[in-house]
């Protein structure tokens, strides 16, 4: 039995969660962007293309069935469901997706090694997909020190095993394999432990008295020092499920348009991709991939001050605390707005010696380089007023706010890609981005209002 959920401290300070987010997400964006580098160097743009499809065609699935569960369980301050609840969903969804992921990989006409591709990037989401429902966990908790460390190491033994698999085979398949290795071990070896030592006893399993009678024969077949270490090595409690078919009901019908939210969110940066590979080919994609890399860099910093202010936010608007509410709003804002400026002037002053250094003169485009930056910034915007309504609780508003956004860049891609290639898809990101910020704006006026009206 679990014996040590109360021994495990709760709410990090603000400053606290921001200073360890931003590191683990600086750490892990910066090993996600070398991974593209060193595809570069090492292979083609038609391997960074190969890469880059890959990623955009199972992103979509995975933000949809993610559900944004992650942001839903940190703002549940009334703990309206537990744990259990969360993971079990989650369970569902993610296999769900990586059903959908083979279905599409099957009808999708892509060569034998593209979609091993495709495949092998929807097992390592899936992986991924587990590991967010203990983030969720951490963050409602306020321990952001944990998914902090979990995606630092994460982030660089990824790295490695794409980088190894990569140069010993030439294969970007074996490469991703790499990255499902890596996701893996610290999936059972750091996030499962952290999350059955912090949660109360009723909500783990024990996985077994002994290891050796639940690994059987083969187990019992190693050396005895193997074992014994087997043994150590693999978590003694798992999380556990809890298989409450009316709450799941209810918590899937609260979360769906979230899901279906943040999947045309995802649907925004990779439709380019799709109009790009269908109608210029993977090394055009491989070229648009590689300098688009270069929009990862500042959600470090978006991404780590909203997950950190998210819960804080939200006890200010559950307490009608209308002053602290604005307050944080708009900083959040501001750091949005002043990212977006300086990856912009960046993009200007030094683009051409970046995109050289990192990937080749093949890649110097400094004026997509610039564009691409802009609808960046206003993504980083729109960014930070989500964090602002999901943490009013405002979900089903976001639902036809992104559909509006996503028709808008779907529309933009039609009209602008085949008479300007990659100089549209850049062109096509800002005018979608920019129609995203002017929604998102709207309901998070309405939510400041009805607060202050009470």
């Amino acid at each position: 039995m679990n014996t040590t959920a109360s021994a495990v401290p709760t709410g990090l300070t603000l400053r606290a969660n921001f200073s360890w987010t931003f590191i683990g997400n600086a750490i892990n964006a910066a090993a996600w962007f070398l991974m593209t580098t060193v595809l570069a160097k090492l292979g083609t743009p038609e391997h960074v293309g190969q890469f880059a499809l890959g990623l955009a065609m199972t992103a979509p699935i995975f933000m949809f069935a993610t559900l944004r569960l992650r942001d839903v369980q940190a703002t549940d301050t009334d703990g309206e469901y537990q744990f259990g609840d969360y993971y079990a969903l989650r369970l569902c969804t993610t296999a769900a997706a990586l059903l959908g992921v083979a279905i599409l990989v099957a009808f999708s006409g892509l060569s034998w090694e593209v979609s091993l591709v495709v495949l092998a990037h929807g097992v390592s989401k899936s992986i991924e997909a587990i590991s967010d429902g203990f983030y969720g966990h951490f963050m409602q908790r306020e321990r952001l020190d944990m998914i902090a460390k979990s995606m630092m190491v994460k982030g660089l033994l990824s790295l490695t095993g794409l980088t190894i698999g990569f140069y010993l085979t030439g294969s970007v398949f074996w490469g991703v394999v790499g990255i499902i290795i890596s996701r893996t071990l610290i999936t059972v070896l750091y996030d499962i432990r952290n999350a059955s030592m912090s949660l109360e006893p009723h909500m783990v399993t024990t996985v077994a008295s002994s290891t050796l009678s639940t690994m059987g024969s083969a187990m019992r077949a190693m050396p005895r020092a193997v074992a014994s270490f087997m043994a150590w090595l693999l978590p003694n409690e798992t999380p556990r499920a809890r298989w409450d078919l009316p709450t799941l009901r209810k918590l899937f019908w609260l979360t769906l348009p979230l899901g279906a939210y943040t999947m045309l969110v995802s649907f925004n940066s990779n439709i380019p991709r799709y109009f790009i590979e269908g109608q210029l080919g993977s090394h055009q994609l491989g070229l648009f991939a590689a300098i688009a890399a270069f929009q990862k860099v500042a959600p470090t910093v978006v991404q780590a001050l909203g997950r950190s202010a998210s819960p804080r936010l939200a006890k200010y608007y559950a307490a009608g605390n209308v002053k602290n509410f604005r307050k944080l709003s708009l900083r959040l804002m501001g750091i949005g707005l002043l990212l977006g400026i300086g990856g912009v002037l960046v993009a200007i002053v030094a683009g051409p010696p970046i995109l050289r250094i990192f990937y080749g003169p093949e890649y110097v485009m400094p004026t997509i380089f610039t564009l691409v930056m802009v609808g960046a910034g206003v993504d980083y915007l729109a960014t930070m007023l989500l964090f602002v309504i999901t943490s009013a609780r405002y979900f089903r508003v976001q639902l036809p706010l992104q559909i509006l956004t996503t028709g808008t860049v779907a529309l933009a891609c039609f009209w602008l890609i085949p008479q300007y290639g990659l100089l549209g898809a850049a062109w096509a990101l800002i005018v979608g981005n920019a129609v995203r910020v002017l929604g998102t704006m709207v309901a998070a006026l309405h939510a400041e209002r009805a607060l202050a009206r009470g």
